[in-house]
């Protein structure tokens, strides 16, 4: 293999392992919540409808559903009065370990 080879590979193999500790990294930062949508609940009854009321929170993704069971460790946090604990205006959440999975259940 001659220099340039070897340069490539080397390169190559920089690129993989930032892109490992880039993802380790983003899942040790990035949080999964799930709350209640109250909103969501007060327009079901009204309208008679029967759309999700709980929401999954990872980053920036949002999962909706009607039941989800949780595989490990969480934390019922409620936040208070002085403000929301996420954007949405949550007030209280379940916050997810890292280790923890969740499974929506049909």
């Amino acid at each position: 293999m001659d220099y340039h080879e070897q340069h490539e590979k080397a390169a190559q193999e920089q690129e993989e392992l930032h892109a490992i500790w880039k993802a380790k990294a983003d899942k040790e930062t990035s949080r999964t919540y799930i709350h209640i949508n109250q909103h969501k609940i007060r327009s079901n009854k009204k309208n008679n409808e029967n759309e999700p009321v709980i929401t999954i929170k990872e980053g920036k993704k949002n999962t909706y559903c009607h039941s989800v069971k949780i595989n490990g460790s969480s934390t019922l946090i409620y936040g208070g009065n002085d403000k929301p604990l996420l954007s949405c205006g949550a007030r209280v959440v379940l916050e997810l370990d890292p280790e923890s999975t969740y499974e929506i259940v049909t």
